[in-house]
């Protein structure tokens, strides 16, 4: 987190004409909430970076997008733009991740420092509105969506084991095939079906539209981002929201279009896997919560944990072809969607159990007993991810590499949308690759 405000400020430093630097709010726990700008169009673009906490490749990416826009006066005087760009929305939550981001980079070192708080403080949802908003992250943020109106905005995320996918409020024509030239020629596999996608209309292979907001229950708010949030506030202003979401670890089957061979007994075997795991992690919860209740940092652990295991068995049910009249039936499935489910039952399981591991780990002596059983199932669910799901961590360079093309390119479309005009090309567009692999 310090890197980032430090990069930024140097930054600042050698163009001082061109970029600045301004506090636009404080974390919950002290921290400043940054917003690096550059440029000085009057139209304004909105990129915020780490709204989710085990998400942190935005930073970087954000820096980088800093760097082009300098480098390509087509992005700014050109474009008549100025980028926006939050270095991070929730630092606090960043920090708990520090644990894994220096590396190694494995999926037991991740998910044992693995931290995302309860849906409630996640900063980018409204789940009382706009107005009774009460993290400071959420008001510093609508604040700047109501003072700068931007025509474009792009929040930052990161998939931890699957693929890359863009979730749009608005349809930007030609964005599909942009998308998956960049990720070709990157090597980042595309998620055709994200599991919180399931329903929601196609715009082109991997991008999705976001249905209008709707009030529902907490287990849908979690499962399903069709609810309040800062992806729609700025809708009255005519933003065009894009959710650019980047792989760390990549699956090549979430991106097969093929039938699958056997679409039912997938479908068994995800949701009993499912049921079984949650209800194991179920039980590890009730015999450790006496012993934890005490422990300092209990209340933070304890609210995305029961998150988690709420969504399960409906989770579990909804998947399930043998659960009679299920309360909306499955869309027609594909590999790459089999796919994306078995790893998302597998990450709401794998996440439960990394932070039951912390939470046992900080509350001393009374509870470690809990350790073996929770290593051994971490152990076991990752190497399933690795050898069964064929799970391949790719470089830091191209994750940022890839959600920075995949923003330019949205950020041109968005702005051709904005103009009401088709000219072909466009600022920040290049097929070429930026990033030397031997460099990564």
């Amino acid at each position: 987190m310090d890197e980032l405000a430090d990069e930024a400020a140097a930054l600042v430093a050698r163009r001082p004409r061109d970029a600045r630097l301004r506090r636009v709010g404080t974390s919950r726990g002290g921290a400043p909430l940054w917003l690096l700008s550059v440029g000085h169009g009057t139209r304004q673009a909105l990129v915020v970076a780490g709204p989710h906490a085990n998400e942190p490749v935005g930073g970087a990416t954000v820096l980088r997008l800093a760097e082009r826009a300098l480098a390509d006066p087509g992005l700014t005087e050109g474009a008549d733009a100025t980028w926006n760009l939050l270095l991070c929305l929730d630092p606090d939550g960043l920090r708990r991740n520090e644990g894994w981001l220096s590396g190694p980079y494995t999926l037991g070192h991740y998910f044992r420092h693995f931290f995302r708080p309860g849906f409630l403080e996640q900063p980018e949802w409204l789940p009382d509105g706009a107005d009774a908003a009460v993290l400071p992250e959420t008001r510093a943020l609508l604040a700047l969506q109501d003072e700068l109106k931007p025509f474009f905005q792009a929040s930052l995320h990161g998939v931890d084991v699957g693929g890359g996918f863009l979730e749009l409020t608005h349809d930007l024509p030609g964005l599909a095939g942009r998308m998956a030239r960049i990720a070709a020629r990157l090597g980042v596999p595309r998620e055709l079906g994200p599991y919180d996608t399931l329903y929601w209309p196609s715009l082109g292979p991997a991008v999705h539209l976001i249905p209008p907001p709707q009030r529902g229950d907490l287990a849908a708010a979690i499962t399903e981002a069709a609810v309040e949030s800062t992806w729609y506030h700025p809708h009255r202003h005519g933003t065009v929201t894009a959710i650019v979401e980047a792989p760390m670890w990549g699956v090549a089957a979430v991106e097969d279009g093929a039938p699958p061979a056997d679409r039912d007994a997938a479908l068994r075997t995800i949701s009993h896997t499912l049921r079984h795991d949650a209800a194991t992690l179920e039980r590890v919860l009730a015999r450790i919560r006496p012993l934890v209740a005490a422990a300092p940092d209990a209340g933070r652990l304890l609210a995305p944990i029961g998150d988690y295991l709420l969504v399960c068995p409906g989770l579990a049910d909804a998947w399930d072809p043998d659960v009679a009249a299920p309360s909306r039936p499955l869309p027609p499935l594909r590999t790459a969607h089999l796919a994306a489910l078995r790893i998302a039952g597998r990450r709401l399981a794998l996440r439960t159990a990394g932070l039951l591991h912390q939470l046992v780990s900080g509350a001393g002596p009374a509870a470690v007993g809990a350790l073996p059983e929770l290593d051994r199932l971490i152990d076991a669910w990752c190497t399933d991810y690795r050898d069964g799901c064929g799970a391949r961590w790719i470089p830091v360079a191209r994750q940022v590499e890839y959600q920075s093309r995949v923003v330019l390119a949205a950020f041109e479309l968005a702005g051709r949308r904005a103009r009401g005009t088709s000219r072909p090309g466009g600022p920040g567009w290049s097929c070429g690759t930026a990033v030397p692999m031997h460099q990564e």
